[in-house]
């Protein structure tokens, strides 16, 4: 038992012991590894620590050599540049002298003109002072030869008095008239010449202009009428027009607003009507219910409706047609319709629509060669008659029913005043004024351009012979030429040349102020003298 407890303890304390070595040897391993631990942890950083020491030197290296070769390059740039400077400053500095030089020649020049001009002052002021002091001299001669003319005169005088036994009053009365009379004749004489250089100038300028505007635009010589009768194929059908006791034509009528005449003349109906829109209706609708055969109050109103539709659909097609024609933009509708409704409108045989468009025309090339917007001219050439559309229904002139039309829509002052002015009904404040006058007168004054009734005619010619034949010398008056022309003829013992043509003149603007008339009037003064012997 003892000897089991002893074994025991010896195997206990050995146990402990190996115990403790293995203890002891453990920590030493721990110890062993954590300064193996620690000395490979400090061998990595300082590896590292190389690793990025080396790097910082390559890096340092290449930002070196990186400089070197910017700082180099930065130092070629430099030098480049500085070349560049040196050769601008060069080229600007040889331009400046070059500039230098031109200038000093124009200097130079100019100081030789200088000197030039100082030597012929010089010579222009020795001739003026020997100028001044001729004219002293003849200063001197003249007052003392005026000294002796007024002696010689008051001499005279004396002298003249004694001989015709006049007073001084009554002297200066003669001598008086007698300068009249010369006076007035080197005034004729002066105002002749005046009036005919002018008159040559004018008309030389006025005829290259109105012929060029004529040429440029090529009109026709005649424009269609508006016609008022209506073809009847028989008599029968004059029966149908008219209707039992009257009823289709009393229909009619009050539908169209016109008056329908049914007399013995064959094969014809006339629509009479002022205004030409209705006639025009009338007479398509009497032409459609002719055509058709069904004439009643019933179809007649619904066709009068359906023509009259049309014909307001082709007056606006016929404005805006004028409107592109003459290239002008910004026309209302209702200024489109009312040129359109010119188409039906005539002035002594010419369509007043085709005239507004030539007129608009010739307007433009009368512009053109005088330097001023054609476009505006033409404006006011094409408006100038619209107030016509209109004048059977609202009171006043053409003109002024047009302008004043036309300035609700906000036309120019210059448009307003041609359309206006256009008759010479108030000033004109623009050229345009003028220059629509002028080719109205051309348009309506054309060969073929508008027809005259011969009453008309017949009191046109009267009154410019009239008009003659009222100044003092005038003998006999004929007007010749269809009126373009007046052939005055004067005593010639009473007249002179020089109041021949005060006469003509005279007659001339008398004419313009109391006549309307297209175009111009040539005023022809005869002065002749006839010496007549008979040999027996």
């Amino acid at each position: 038992m003892e000897k089991s407890l002893i074994a025991e303890l010896v195997i206990a304390q050995a146990s402990s012991g190996v115990v403790v070595n293995l203890i002891i040897g453990c920590a030493l391993s721990a110890i062993v590894a954590l300064l193996g631990g620690y000395l490979v942890m400090r061998w990595f950083a300082r590896a590292r620590l190389d690793a990025a020491r080396t790097a910082a030197e390559r890096i340092i290296a290449d930002a070196k050599a990186e400089s070197a070769v910017i700082l180099k390059k930065a130092e070629v740039d430099a030098k480049e540049e500085a070349l560049r400077g040196q050769e601008q400053i060069r080229k600007e500095a040889d331009a400046m002298r070059a500039e230098l030089k031109e200038t000093e020649k124009r200097l130079a020049k100019r100081e030789d003109n200088f000197e030039a001009k100082l030597d012929t002052l010089a010579t222009k002021e020795k001739g003026l002072e020997q100028a001044s002091k001729r004219l002293q001299a003849r200063t001197d001669e003249v007052a003392k030869q005026e000294e002796a003319a007024a002696a010689l005169l008051t001499q005279r005088r004396e002298q003249l008095l004694h001989v015709s036994g006049m007073s001084v009053e009554e002297a200066k009365r003669t001598v008086l008239e007698e300068v009249r009379h010369e006076t007035e004749h080197d005034t004729a004489v002066l105002v002749d010449r005046m009036v005919t250089a002018a008159r040559d100038e004018a008309v030389q300028r006025a005829r290259e202009i109105t012929l060029t505007a004529i040429q440029r635009y090529a009109g026709e010589h005649t424009c269609e009428s508006t016609v008022s009768t209506v073809d009847i194929p028989n008599d029968e059908m004059k029966g149908r027009v008219i209707g039992r006791e009257g009823r289709n034509i009393r229909a009619f009528e009050k539908a169209t607003g016109v008056d329908v005449i049914v007399d013995d003349t064959p094969g014809v109906v006339v629509v009479s009507a002022f205004d030409p829109v209705r006639r025009e209706v009338a007479r398509r609708s009497l032409e459609r219910l002719i055509s058709d055969g069904r004439i009643h109050p019933g179809r007649i109103e619904e066709l009068v409706a359906q023509v009259h539709g049309e014909v307001e659909e082709e007056m606006l097609e016929a404005g805006k047609k004028a409107s592109v024609e003459t290239s002008i933009g910004g026309l209302h509708r209702k200024q489109l319709e009312l040129l359109g409704r010119l188409k039906f409108r005539t002035s002594y045989g010419q369509n007043v629509l085709r005239h507004s468009v030539e007129v608009a025309f010739l307007c433009q090339a009368i512009a053109d060669e005088l330097g001023l917007d054609g476009r505006l001219a033409r404006r006011c050439g094409l408006l100038h008659d619209i107030g016509k559309a209109i004048d059977h229904e609202v009171e006043g002139s053409h003109q002024k029913i047009g302008a004043d039309f036309c300035r609700r829509f906000s036309e120019r002052p210059e448009v307003l005043n041609a359309i206006e002015g256009h008759h010479g009904d108030i000033p004109a404040i623009s050229p345009y004024t003028p220059i629509v006058m002028a080719a109205d007168a051309i348009s309506a004054a054309r060969p073929g351009g508008r027809r005259e009734s011969l009453e008309r005619y017949v009191q046109r010619l009267q009154q410019l012979e009239e008009i003659a034949m009222g100044h003092n010398g005038v003998r006999e008056a004929f007007a010749i030429q269809a009126g373009r022309e007046v052939r005055v003829i004067v005593d010639a013992k009473r007249v002179d040349d020089a109041v021949a043509a005060l006469i003509a003149r005279d007659v001339a603007k008398q004419i313009e102020e109391q006549m309307t008339y297209p175009g111009e009037i040539k005023v022809t003064v005869l002065r002749e003298v006839r010496a007549v012997a008979t040999a027996k």
